[in-house]
């Protein structure tokens, strides 16, 4: 049986188009389930979306409008979507109400965090004094940080105990947690890079972009395949 996973797609670089790099796609794909790619909607459309749907990840784009999360905006805020948030915001609320697979990734993991009643730090140069470079240049491969892994966690579990080298291409990162969320994963700077909820089947939040390693010898295909086994172990849906 493969699993159907839905994965969220932002607005591109032209006005009435949608956008999103193909890593994602192929990704799910190679571990072994269909992507569905899911355009912005209306938020009531969350329901009849996850009914078709055994798990979602989360993508990658542009900040999150700070007005969900009840701050100002601060100078330094880039383009946002306010639909885009809305939409993705239920689907993870229902998703999380009903114990679906989550892979959050980048935007992702800091619009989980939205979702569940965090905040987010909107500019991380300059907030944070002395981070390190998490708006790295270079291809989409290059390894700029390492992350250090919580012991015991599901991440861990997944991928080592680390540390792990990454690539980042974000500027802006989770500041206080959401409710339910366990930090697993940290840069050298402290930001978070990880998170997850125990209490969940799968739901797993990376601040890195792991689906760029796809074509790689050396990638994060494991934490894709992690995914799409729980997908399956909780598939309603599923197509032979």
């Amino acid at each position: 049986m493969r699993a159907v996973v839905g994965v969220t797609l932002g607005d591109g670089d032209r006005k009435g188009y949608h956008s999103m790099r193909e890593d994602y796609v192929r990704s799910v794909e190679a571990a072994g389930a269909v992507p569905l790619v899911l355009p912005t909607q209306g938020p009531e459309a969350a329901e009849a979306i996850l009914d078709r749907l055994d798990g979602l990840v989360l993508s990658g784009g542009i900040d999150v409008d700070p007005a969900l999360y009840g701050c100002a905006p601060h100078p330094k805020l880039g383009r946002v979507d306010r639909a885009r948030d809305e939409f993705e915001i239920a689907l993870t609320r229902l998703a999380l109400r009903r114990d679906l697979p989550i892979l959050a990734i980048c935007r992702g993991q800091q619009l989980l965090n939205v979702a569940t009643g965090g905040t987010l730090i909107q500019d991380i140069p300059s907030v944070i004094a002395g981070a390190v470079a998490h708006e790295a240049s270079g291809r989409r491969t290059r390894r700029s940080h390492p992350v250090e892994v919580a012991p015991g966690s599901r991440l861990g579990e997944i991928l080592g105990p680390g540390p792990l080298l990454v690539n980042s291409f974000h500027h802006q990162a989770i500041d206080r947690l959401g409710q339910g969320l366990t930090v697993t994963g940290r840069a050298p700077d402290g930001l978070i890079e990880a998170v997850e909820m125990e209490e969940r089947s799968f739901v797993v939040g990376v601040q890195w972009h792991p689906e760029s390693f796809w074509r790689e010898p050396v990638s994060f295909r494991a934490l894709f395949e992690a995914h799409v086994e729980a997908c399956r172990a909780a598939s309603p849906v599923g197509i032979r």
